[in-house]
């Protein structure tokens, strides 16, 4: 999936003019693709989340409605911006993560429903609507090689404690201050590694960064095909740091006023069907060199909610 360069630009550019004349909780309902007849479909910068965006874009078009794709952008520090602004329309979203970016806090991390009606309350005064969670859940994991596992007798991410000073950390660029990666390593388990690389997000850059021994710890998501081989090992989060991440589209509230609850039917229905085994089967199918959406159009095709395109 190429990264298109210059409607990331355009969508800084904007973000920057708008925030010199609006509040940050403030929507922008005449900017951007609202109010328009198509739904505007965004994605981060990673592969799974491609082929999320690339699923609802599909089911949405099997039903009818225009969809115009903005896959890719980058990371939740520009996507969400975005969708608040009206830039684009829906995104497929991982709750607890979003629930951590706005700032909000949930009574039980780990409990699905309460991090979705977390979720909810704190999109609501932000112009966006929560649609249904799918039981479809990736988390943010730390892997190390299993030779670096054997070497320092690591299972838990607390037994990196003596030796994080003496380690490399690997990650997304934004890492270093995220709550559920770098920052939170540092207030939840004390751990402060010698250096960060920016690497990719759990993808073939990160995997090869770790084997090479670039870095010797690694942030990857937990539905990461590489982790199930027996090059890698998954450090338990025994200290619980990362939250429930189910699956959960996000909307623009204009559009569900524009299209009706059918819109809303359509987006639930693909998230029921959706589950954390088909998120490693559809990452593996495009590790393996189908394309994002040949990947999503056989998936929604076996589950009977859309064909082909």
């Amino acid at each position: 999936m190429r990264v298109r360069y210059r409607w990331v630009a355009s969508v800084l550019l904007a973000l920057i003019l708008i925030s010199c004349r609006t509040t940050p909780s403030s929507t922008a309902s005449d900017l951007g693709a609202l109010h328009d007849d198509a739904i505007t479909v965004a994605s981060f910068d990673f592969p799974e989340s491609i082929v999320l965006a690339e699923i609802y874009s599909q089911a949405l078009t099997s039903n009818g409605y225009r969809v115009i794709r903005q896959f890719n952008i980058g990371p939740r520090e520009l996507v969400d911006p975005a969708l608040q602004r009206g830039l684009v329309e829906l995104v497929p979203e991982y709750a607890g993560s979003a629930l951590t970016f706005l700032g909000a806090t949930v009574s039980d991390v780990a409990d699905p429903v309460s991090v979705h009606g977390s979720l909810s309350r704190a999109f609501e005064t932000r112009g966006i609507t929560v649609l249904e969670a799918a039981p479809a859940e990736d988390k943010n994991g730390f892997a190390v090689t299993s030779q670096t596992a054997s070497t320092y007798h690591l299972t838990r991410l607390s037994d990196l404690a003596p030796i994080a000073g003496q380690l490399t950390l690997g990650g997304p660029p934004e890492c270093p201050q995220r709550l559920l990666c770098a920052a939170g390593l540092v207030s939840t388990y004390r751990l402060r590694f010698g250096r960060f690389q920016p690497l990719d997000a759990s993808g073939p850059i990160t995997s090869d960064a770790l084997e090479a021994g670039t870095v010797d710890v690694a942030l990857m998501f937990t539905t990461d095909g590489d982790i199930d081989t027996d090059r890698f090992v998954l450090l338990q989060d025994d200290r619980h740091l990362q939250p429930a991440e189910n699956v959960t589209p996000v909307v623009n509230s204009e559009v569900v006023q524009r299209f009706g609850e059918e819109v809303v039917q359509v987006i639930d229905a693909v998230s029921r069907e959706l589950t954390t085994e088909d998120l490693r089967s559809l990452n593996a199918a495009v590790a393996g060199g189908q394309t994002p959406h040949q990947a999503a159009a056989a998936w929604l095709d076996a589950h009977g909610l859309g064909q082909p395109e």
